[in-house]
């Protein structure tokens, strides 16, 4: 039971990983095809998100040494946490997964959009978004003959 309360961030990463795949290679429909991507995505944030606490950490914000704000942060470490790891003073969590990850989200949103804005299109031109049936239209038009010049 320990074993899942500490590692279950890892846990969702993987459930939300595993069912936006599935939805990715089991569904012919576009739109359920991007929402499983965008889980995907999810998943994989969630996990460097994960990566970058720190245990006992505190955010990355420098202040001056001496300041009240410095030894109220020191002050919250635990000084056998501290020794345990051989480290003084305060410990940090990474800031630098969190950022990439907040540009990943913003990419993420733009694409989901444009794919979104594509599945309209299709879906104008086709009068579906199931593959299946874009594939047999688009055969049926490939084959039949276009006017003439």
């Amino acid at each position: 039971m320990n074993f899942l309360a500490t590692h279950f961030n890892y846990i969702v990463v993987v459930i939300l990983l595993m069912a936006g795949l599935f939805l990715v290679f089991s569904s012919g429909n576009l739109i359920k095809r991007m929402i499983g991507l965008a889980m995907f995505q999810t998943s994989a944030g969630l996990f460097y998100i994960s990566l970058g606490k720190v245990s006992g950490g505190t955010a990355a914000i420098a202040v001056e040494r001496g300041s009240a704000e410095a030894q109220a942060l020191a002050a919250q470490v635990d000084p056998a946490y501290a020794a345990q790891r051989g480290v003084e003073g305060v410990i940090y969590s990474n800031p630098l997964p969190h950022a990439l990850i907040l540009t990943a989200i913003v990419v993420g949103v733009a694409t989901l959009a444009v794919g979104l804005a594509i599945a309209v299109r299709i879906r104008e031109a086709f009068g579906s978004v199931e593959t299946s049936d874009i594939e047999v239209l688009s055969r049926v038009e490939a084959t039949q003959p276009g006017p003439q010049a």
